[in-house]
């Protein structure tokens, strides 16, 4: 029912920023939640940022202050301004989506993106 393609994923120096991208189609519309997760190797999916249903932002303690996640609801595109980037941050980033009445969006994922922060 949803498509999630993420894009802007690459190689950015310590301290670099990144803008993240995630075209959304088919049936999804501005009340279903949508995020950013993201999955070093070897470590477990994390939640980096995400925009609940009446639209209130929710940032990880680890990327609180750096990163912005912001929607643009015409364009139905996630997007996800990461500043001052670490090489903590290199992980691939999933976007997400969750149902119109879901409180996570946890239920639609797109293929991932990697970033990689090396000096």
């Amino acid at each position: 029912q949803v498509q999630l393609v993420e894009s802007g994923g690459g190689l950015v120096q310590p301290g670099g920023s990144l803008r993240l991208s995630c075209a959304a189609s088919g049936s999804i519309f501005s009340s279903n939640p949508m995020g950013w997760y993201r999955q070093a190797p070897g470590k477990q999916r994390e939640l980096v940022a995400f925009i609940t249903r009446v639209g209130t932002s929710l940032y990880a303690d680890s990327v609180k202050g750096r990163f912005t996640i912001s929607r643009d609801n015409v364009k139905n595109t996630l997007y996800l301004q990461m500043n001052s980037l670490k090489p903590e941050d290199t992980a691939v980033y999933f976007c997400s989506a969750g149902s119109r009445m879901a409180l996570a969006p946890t239920d639609y994922w797109g293929q991932g993106t990697q970033v990689t922060v090396s000096s």
